[in-house]
């Protein structure tokens, strides 16, 4: 390429080369390929091994995609089934055994409102598209076009979904022109409330100031057509909306016609230790958002809705790749297994277990500002100890420090997230079948990692 400086490729290592090629011709967009330099060549489970010969246990897990970890036994066995049986695998959104069959599986897990009076809608094979898909679905039905989004929220990359997100630095222009009919409301974060009260009763300011905003004839609020919200965000923090908020959050929309948008890409199918994170709260939305799990590692993307917001004609939301025949066949088989082995009861207790190691882990080092989670979401918020603490106590970010400990991690064979704020929280999204031993494994790890940074820290700055 011009301007490269040409290096033969017997000078590197294959996996060396590989890295080289992909620095050199893939997009500047990238972004897990610049703080992970590992080139995956086998992976079961939790494990992947890398070109070098050297193992990783996986606490990315395809952003929460791999609810059972990489290559599971009943995944590749239902993808076989397919490749075997002659079906095709491409069919639009024709009827399809396949389909059907996986609808039947995810309806089994829904809310039972949803599940006797609801409706799927097939999307574009990503959770982005699926976030335009109900956000359409709910402008259409209200004939409305505001839309209430949170601050911190995450739901996507394309125009609509940017719109909704909190991050201005991604948002771009396009988000932004979105972005003028979307009205920003607190998302309850108690390390560092909005309100510098924290706990119930900062939540409860924020539910007070979303019911005043849209009862305010002056308010400024576009009539909305909407309001989405994660019940964990997931790139803000992994910050744990409390379920009485939720439950406001519900009572809220419902009294005043707006369709409640739950957005599960991330959260849903056992994360949070429960089959979906609304449950913890009792709520059931008017629309949920699915993807990343639900097609059992293999991309797909659906809605569901209350059958009265079925109101737009045919093609209204359409896509080439949203029959997906293969997805549905991991995503039935993932859906099922997750259901009749109870994984989501075991992400409940297994992330008890492991937020308690961790605020164990916050005791022994101040630079762990924070430690939260709901089953296997963890994070823990690293700050800056010489920093001035605000009004409510809570430290600066230290994205820096993260950074050292995410590389540190990866040094120890471990690969977890960064996100948040500042990206100053380690995440931790396990598959939901890690073992208790696999667990320990993670925590010594990143305990090292932890203090690893630390020392480094310590030394670059005397």
């Amino acid at each position: 390429m011009p301007g490269q400086l040409a290096v033969p490729d017997d000078d590197f290592t294959e996996g060396e080369g590989i890295l080289r090629r992909q620095s050199l011709r893939e997009s500047g967009a990238r972004t897990y390929a610049r703080s992970l330099p590992v080139v995956p060549v086998r992976a079961r489970g939790m494990t992947i091994e890398g070109a070098d010969g050297r193992r990783y246990l996986d606490c990315l897990s395809g952003a929460g995609t791999l609810a059972l970890g990489h290559n599971h036994p009943v995944v590749l066995e239902a993808i076989r089934e397919v490749l075997d049986s002659g079906a095709p695998l491409h069919v639009l959104d024709l009827a399809t055994p396949v389909k059907d069959a996986f609808t039947t599986a995810l309806f089994e897990t829904l809310p039972r409102e949803l599940a006797e009076r609801g409706r799927v809608q097939f999307c574009g094979p990503a959770g982005t598209d699926a976030v335009e898909a109900a956000i359409k679905l709910v402008r259409t039905a209200t004939g409305r076009s505001g839309l209430l989004a949170f601050s911190g929220a995450y739901h996507g990359m394309t125009a609509a979904a940017l719109a909704a997100t909190g991050d201005t630095a991604v948002r771009g222009a396009a988000g932004e022109a979105a972005g003028a009919l979307v009205t920003r409301l607190p998302y309850p974060y108690d390390y560092r409330c909005p309100f510098g009260v924290g706990g119930d009763r900062g939540a409860d300011l924020g539910a007070r100031l979303t019911a005043n905003l849209l009862d305010d004839p002056k308010g400024g609020i576009q009539p909305p057509a909407g309001m989405i919200l994660e019940p964990v965000q997931g790139e803000g923090g992994v910050i744990p909306a409390p379920d009485f908020w939720l439950r406001r959050m519900r009572a809220i929309t419902a009294a005043r016609g707006i369709p409640l948008i739950a957005d599960e890409v991330q959260t849903g199918v056992g994360r949070t230790g429960a089959f979906w994170a609304v449950e913890h709260s009792g709520i059931v939305p008017d629309v949920m958002v699915l993807s990343k799990a639900v097609g059992g590692s293999l991309p797909l993307a659906v809605i569901v809705y209350r059958e009265e917001l079925d109101t737009w004609r045919p093609g209204a939301h359409a896509g080439t790749f949203r029959g997906n025949q293969l997805a549905m066949a991991a995503g039935a088989a993932t859906l099922t297994y997750v259901r009749e082995q109870g994984l989501a009861g075991r992400a409940a207790l297994l992330g008890d277990r492991m937020l308690a190691r961790l605020r164990g882990l916050a005791a022994h080092h101040p630079c762990v500002g924070d430690v939260r989670g709901r089953g296997l979401m963890l994070g823990l918020e690293l700050v800056d100890t010489a920093g001035e603490p605000d009004d409510h106590g809570s430290l600066p970010a230290a994205p820096r420090l993260a950074a050292a400990v995410h590389r540190e991690a990866l040094h120890r064979g471990l690969i977890v997230e960064l996100g948040g704020r500042h990206a100053a929280v380690i995440r931790l999204l396990p598959p939901l079948t890690i073992t208790d031993e696999q667990s320990e494994a993670v925590l010594d790890r990143l305990a090292d990692a932890i203090a690893a940074a630390e020392r480094d820290t310590h030394e670059g700055a005397a």
